[in-house]
């Protein structure tokens, strides 16, 4: 197959790979700049992942919370910013926000699509010769199970991790006893207080996991327990250092998350959660009595008491099945696009720490394919919505040929918080957290605060 014209090449769509805020950012973007876009999304709406957690309040307003072309985009058609200093959950996201800019988007977007294969038309990944006059070949899995054939000038790849949890094991690899007993294993932030409600009381659990969405299921259990009858409650973290996992507390600049983990923090101290430090989990076996987890401490095997569901909060890592075609340059640990790995590298690095970065962070070899959003983060946890507009917002205007601008990057970021975490020690950790409003505590050791009209500390979990 021969290499085409540019200017036919020019005709081809731009690919995006994801229908989530940040996925629709960039075709909000691409729109504006006059170029043609295709939006391909695995689930049966946009933003399918936040819906998994649409549950969960996150830390940043709506304000923050807005990619600003696509609030150009939506305003000229009468759209109007809900209420800026709220704290949308994930589910207002989706309906406020995500639905309406894929209108507005209009037939660019098609959900039901998974792509399930890159490479370039008519060479494969060895071609070196003019690789980049080659089209980008992308294969569609649609909803009928039919496997179709676009073709496209450029990817942006905006698909994220959220469907790629992390086991339980602490070495990374899923431990003996995990895949046989998934029937009482779930991963994520599940729904405990709404659509899992009647899976979880009074139940023993145990959530495996030092983040954010570990916080923010510990405090749906705290509240639930409260309602149903308390059962014993188990939070295992395989670090040590509690005061970064805790969060930055009243020297936070997104209030919702300080005050997330200095709640967390007085009902691990109150005895209500039993904190398991240190421990890498290594097995799980269903014994007479429950599930069992067994992990290493200090060098020695240890047993914790048997629990009816466990709760792997472990984080994400990113799906490079569909990309085996193409070009990637990868940090050999974080699996983030290379350049960007020292930048974000959660060892050193904290959400409001990361420095501004463009498209050329963000490319590969691959000449016209980036990856953007929580993908091109990787296994780091140190990803907010404002870091991934601005991603995309270079990316496109480098597609574009606009390289000033491209290279023109400015992003101010929240300091400290639950974002802040030794990744080595801590294991993972996630940015963003939930807060609740007047007459939503999370329990009772809330109530000081809301009686005084304040936020609680939240019940729910960010972006």
């Amino acid at each position: 197959m021969h290499p085409i014209e540019e200017s036919a090449m020019d005709e081809l769509p731009v690919a995006v790979i994801g229908a989530g805020p940040i996925g629709l950012a960039a075709a909000a973007n691409l729109v504006a700049r006059g170029m043609p876009v295709r939006v391909f999304e695995t689930g049966k709406a946009v933003g399918a992942n936040l819906r998994d957690w649409a549950h969960v309040r996150i830390f940043t307003t709506w304000e923050q919370s807005v990619d600003p072309v696509s609030r150009k985009l939506l305003e000229a058609g009468g759209w109007t910013l809900p209420q800026a200093d709220a704290l949308p959950t994930g589910g207002d996201l989706c309906a406020l926000y995500l639905e309406p800019l894929a209108a507005a988007l209009g037939g660019a977007v098609e959900t039901g699509a998974r792509v399930v294969k890159i490479g370039r038309r008519g060479i494969d990944k060895v071609a070196s010769s003019k690789r980049e006059a080659h089209p980008f070949e992308l294969r569609i899995l649609g909803s009928d199970g039919r496997e179709r054939t676009v073709l496209a000038q450029a990817v942006i790849d905006a698909s994220g991790t959220w469907q790629n949890p992390s086991p339980l094991g602490g070495s990374g690899l899923d431990i003996p006893g995990e895949a046989a007993l998934q029937d009482r294993i779930a991963y994520g932030m599940p729904d405990v207080l709404g659509a899992r409600r009647a899976r979880y009381p009074t139940k023993r659990i145990a959530v495996v996991g030092g983040g954010y969405s570990a916080i923010n299921v510990l405090l749906d259990l705290v509240r639930l327990g409260e309602q149903a009858g308390a059962a014993p409650l188990h939070w295992v973290v395989r670090g040590r250092n509690m005061a970064r996992i805790y969060g930055g507390g009243d020297a936070d600049q997104l209030a919702a998350r300080g005050r997330l983990g200095q709640h967390l923090q007085r009902l691990v101290e109150s005895g209500r959660i039993n904190l398991v430090t240190g421990f890498a989990a290594t097995a799980i076996e269903d014994s007479p009595d429950g599930l069992v987890l067994s992990g290493m401490v200090d060098d020695n095997v240890s047993r914790l008491p048997p629990v009816d569901e466990v709760i792997a909060a472990t984080g994400q890592r990113p799906d490079l099945d569909m990309t085996r075609e193409l070009r990637l340059e990868l940090d050999p640990w974080l699996e983030s696009v290379r350049p960007l790995g020292p930048l974000i590298d959660p060892n050193i690095h904290s959400c409001g720490s990361v420095p501004p970065h463009g498209h050329r962070e963000l490319a590969h070899p691959e000449p016209g394919f980036y990856t953007i959003g929580v993908k091109s983060y990787g296994r780091a946890p140190t990803f907010l919505l404002l870091t991934g507009y601005e991603q995309a917002r270079s990316v496109v205007a480098a597609l574009a040929g606009d390289l000033a601008a491209a290279a023109d990057v400015h992003l101010v970021l929240p300091e400290t918080g639950i974002c802040e975490t030794d990744f080595v020690e801590d294991g993972a950790a996630c940015c963003g957290g939930p807060a609740v409003e007047k007459g939503e505590a999370c329990c009772v050791a809330d109530e000081v605060a809301l009686s005084a009209g304040k936020k609680g500390c939240g019940c729910g979990v960010a972006a």
